[in-house]
């Protein structure tokens, strides 16, 4: 269908909708781009007031759908998706503009709806003695829609895992119209659920049947490292020991392929009351394989790290990240004195890892940092404790905003998100490691290395000049190359960030083809018209993806 036809889909969905609905160029730039490499701009942007607008929309679309196969939706929060994972061509529904109320919080849970940003929610649940330790580090600009669409995790996951672990239920809309709250079942929950004769007992009935008949193929098909986003998650809704059917575990992660979340009840933990942290200064990534396990021993909550390059670009804009830290500039200045000398003299590490001890007592965790801290002297690098939490505070500044400054800030080179989250065994590092470096040294790339070192999950991004000759082919290559080295030690190409238009064509590398037809056999109970983001999470499509690389 052409553009006129979408101006009359504005016009009728302009007197169906509360919320507003534009095709202006603006609107429909703004949605085009996420932080991925993939620009890709649809007909109409749609701002729902509400859930009942949501239903509207769905039913919509879903009827429009047998006269124009062209037709989908796509929801957006914040756009800090790194797959393209809500980058579409009809209609994307963009809900932080309306959609963004924290409509409950008490001393255990909280209710808010999917525009909601992170900053805005953590701040009303610590008033409660609580946050939610699943964010994102892209925590300042995340909201719950993404955190939840993309089973989120970050710097505390280590520890405290990954979002779907703090759900205790969502509100949804299934694809035609029908809301539903989907929580944990028993079996005589789950025999009421799949009695009742609408979407929801269909779906509960038809889900149940799938993940049963295959149970043992699907729970022998859970990648084995600590945390994995690739795929759909249908070994985590059935567990028969404990007696639990959870679709919220299904949801989670699903990139808004099965169904749209209109809000989302959490749960989180009481924040500790001190931390400490090590700061190791590593020459290169070949030195991880061993230090890394070794640290471990001594239970951080947090083991994190960046790059030299990172390390350079945060020194250079030094006032970005002061401005993020708050307080004087120039006593800021002061702190930041020994990370300028580095810069200036070229002692720059290949690696910073960062290592956070809390605990409820200040002389356990003291004692905790300190020990670690002897330990890792042994490995003969420099290495740093810190006395307070402001004083760690820089250190998680650069993490954070590590690849904002990166995105925004490198004139001729953009981020290449591609291999940005591959995720192997701990114990396999020192021999993973030496394979994953002779990988890139057959590529003329600028990259750099971020993560979650304690989870072994490496966020490698290539800078590159999107306009040099054989430079998508590169990637290409790269792509295969890495992910081929990842599941051969039984890894994930994807432990947080996700599949989008980025990795979709790439499961078929880790899940054997009985799998990925469970996969198509999930969307297709949950969407049986296709018109909840296409070609994110199955069916994707390599030539459209790579056709739509953003070259601005």
């Amino acid at each position: 269908m052409n553009s006129t036809t979408y101006d009359l889909y504005a016009e009728d969905l302009k007197n169906l909708l509360e919320g507003d609905v534009s095709i202006l160029e603006a609107d429909r730039e703004r949605v085009a781009r996420d932080t991925s490499l993939f620009y890709v701009k649809p007909e109409i942007v749609v701002y729902p007031k509400n859930k009942e607008d949501i239903s509207k929309l769905l039913v919509f679309v879903e009827r429009t759908k047998g006269k124009d196969p062209t037709i989908s939706v796509a929801f957006r929060s914040a756009g800090s998706c790194m797959t393209g994972g809500s980058l579409s061509t009809s209609v994307v529904v963009d809900v932080t503009r309306y959609m963004n109320h924290i409509t409950h919080v008490d001393g255990v849970f909280a209710t808010a709806e999917p525009g909601v940003f992170y900053r805005d929610f953590e701040k009303e649940t610590l008033k409660s003695g609580w946050f939610l330790p699943s964010y994102p580090a892209s925590r300042e600009i995340a909201a719950i829609g993404g955190i939840v669409s993309n089973n989120s995790g970050g710097e505390k996951t280590l520890v405290y895992g990954k979002t779907e672990k703090y759900i205790k239920s969502l509100d949804i809309v299934y694809a035609n119209g029908e809301y539903d709250t989907i929580c944990p079942l028993n079996t005589a929950q789950l025999k009421i659920k799949k009695d009742e004769q609408n979407e929801s007992g269909r779906i509960h009935r038809e889900m149940f049947n799938l993940i049963n008949d295959n149970y043992d193929i699907i729970k022998q098909a859970k990648p084995t490292v600590s945390k994995n986003s690739a795929g759909y998650y249908l070994w985590n809704v059935y567990d028969k020991d404990n007696d639990v059917f959870d679709l919220t575990k299904l949801i989670a992660g699903s990139q808004g392929t099965l169904v749209a979340v209109t809000s989302a009840t959490l749960f989180g933990v009481k924040p500790k009351d001190y931390s400490r942290m090590i700061i190791m200064f590593v020459p290169s990534t070949t030195h991880l394989g061993e230090i890394i396990p070794k640290l471990l021993e001594h239970k951080p909550e947090t083991l994190e790290s960046f790059d030299d390059n990172t390390f350079k670009i945060a020194v250079r804009f030094f006032k970005d990240i002061a401005i993020r830290m708050g307080g004087n500039l120039f006593m800021l200045g002061f702190q930041f004195l020994p990370e300028f000398w580095m810069a200036l003299t070229g002692g720059v590490p290949k690696i910073i890892l960062m290592a956070e001890f809390t605990g409820d007592n200040e002389e356990e965790v003291e004692k905790q940092a300190i020990g670690a801290y002897e330990d890792m002297k042994k490995f003969g690098f420099p290495i740093k404790r810190t006395k307070s939490e402001q004083e760690a505070k820089k250190y998680w500044t650069f993490r954070r905003e590590s690849f904002n400054l990166l995105r925004k800030r490198l004139s001729g080179y953009r981020t290449a998100p591609t291999i940005d989250d591959i995720i192997v065994h701990p114990k396999d590092l020192p021999k993973f490691l030496p394979e994953l470096q002779t990988i890139f040294s057959k590529y003329d790339l600028i990259y750099t290395v971020a993560g979650h070192m304690g989870d072994a999950n490496f966020h490698v991004v290539p800078l590159i000049d999107i306009h040099k000759e054989g430079i998508i082919d590169d990637l290409h290559r790269l792509m295969d190359e890495v992910y081929d080295l990842v599941i051969s030690y039984k890894g994930s190409i994807s432990g947080e960030h996700n599949d989008g238009l980025l990795r979709t064509t790439y499961l078929s590398k880790m899940y054997q083809p009985e799998i990925i037809k469970l996969f198509e056999q999930t969307k297709d109970i949950f969407d049986p018209k296709k018109i909840l983001n296409p070609m994110k999470k199955v069916r994707g499509n390599k030539e459209f993806s790579w056709n739509h690389i953003d070259r601005v």
